[in-house]
């Protein structure tokens, strides 16, 4: 059985190293065959299994680097949305997704998920940004068999309110509007409920960092790795 090759995109925009580790500690901790490769070479996206696109900074600037790194985007969409290889987008790698961001101006995203980024609309008792721990809520209680593969260990519900048994590291200002409620796979409550996984077919975008998130996230980057969609 041949090996699987994960490639976290290296556009200049991301906390690519801990990423990296994060996937890797799993792959030993799970007997995965696989392979982490960080990369800003549209052929190894090509060749890819699974591909991974961390973000750090503002929207403007990270579209801008990725549109700059040479045939990358159009080696994303034929490997995720032509050949359906599992994607993964990680804090404002998951708000590229958008069909547009509005942080410090209009501009146009990948639009693979319909929707916009917006800054928080909350009462000042709320610190912008968001940093810190917070929950992840299902958007209905629902069976829990049905929930999206990466989501299974997740308690809490928007009906419930309940306290989740997991929590994520956040460190944002910005959140992404989902055109399409059914595209929104997962909400956080910060001055009110809003987007924190986004998804659609084999695209999965999440607000949070897993690879800073400890146990919860390393089940996530785990369940990731396992999702054949």
């Amino acid at each position: 059985m041949s090996k699987e090759t994960i490639i976290i995109i290296d556009y200049g925009s991301g906390n690519l190293r801990s990423a990296a580790k994060a996937f890797e500690h799993v792959i030993t901790r799970d007997g995965v065959n696989a392979e982490v490769l960080i990369s800003d070479k549209a052929e190894d996206v090509l060749k890819a299994d699974r591909i991974v696109l961390p973000g750090q900074g503002a929207f403007p600037d990270c579209m801008e680097n990725l549109q700059a790194t040479t045939g990358m985007i159009e080696a994303m969409e034929q490997r995720v949305l032509k050949d359906g290889k599992p994607f993964l987008g990680i804090c404002v790698g998951m708000q590229l997704l958008a069909s547009r961001g509005l942080e410090h101006t209009m501009t146009a995203g990948l639009d693979w998920v319909p929707g916009q980024v917006v800054p928080f609309d909350i009462d000042a008792r709320f610190k912008i940004p968001q940093m810190g721990w917070n929950e992840l809520i299902m958007p209905n209680s629902g069976a829990q068999d049905n929930r999206h593969p990466l989501l299974k260990s997740v308690q809490g519900s928007i009906e419930s309110l309940e306290e989740s048994a997991v929590h994520y590291y956040f460190v944002h200002s910005y959140m992404f509007e989902c055109q399409y409620n059914h595209h929104v796979l997962g909400l956080t409550d910060y001055g009110g409920l809003y987007a924190s996984i986004v998804g659609r077919d084999n695209i999965v975008g999440v607000q949070f960092h897993p690879e800073k998130s400890q146990d919860a996230g390393l089940q996530l980057l785990g369940d990731f790795m396992a999702w054949n969609p």
